[in-house]
């Protein structure tokens, strides 16, 4: 299927296909005249790079983990592969931290606000 097919298909624009392959995530046939020709496993592999995405991880941990996931009932199931739970634990840690950072940051502007609200405008 061509890229405008599998863009319908999976609800995701070209130009967020184009970058896919450009991140080593799909790898599409070329043909002669330079068009990208997917496969009918590629609709299964976007919406696998889509919940991965969501799931918060980057795309260069996604490419090393793409092929552990397999497609059922359009939603991405793990299967067991060398390394991986210890990727999916370090992205978890990561976001973990990630979210104690943005909770300090509230916090901080919580007190500021507070403390802007109570002094009397000038």
């Amino acid at each position: 299927m061509r890229i405008g097919a599998l863009a319908g298909t999976t609800g995701v624009s070209r130009r967020l296909l184009r970058y896919y392959e450009e991140q080593g995530l799909l790898h599409p046939l070329r043909l002669t005249n330079g068009y990208r020709e997917y496969a009918e496993s590629d609709v299964a592999a976007v919406r696998n790079i889509r919940a991965l995405l969501a799931a918060g991880l980057p795309t260069t941990v996604i490419a090393g983990l793409l092929h552990c996931f397999h497609d059922e009932d359009e939603r991405p199931v793990p299967s067991p592969c060398p390394g991986m739970v210890a990727d999916l634990r370090r992205e978890r840690r990561r976001i973990t931290d990630a979210i104690a950072g943005l909770q300090s940051s509230q916090q901080a502007l919580d007190t500021m606000l507070t403390a802007a609200l109570r002094r009397p405008r000038d």
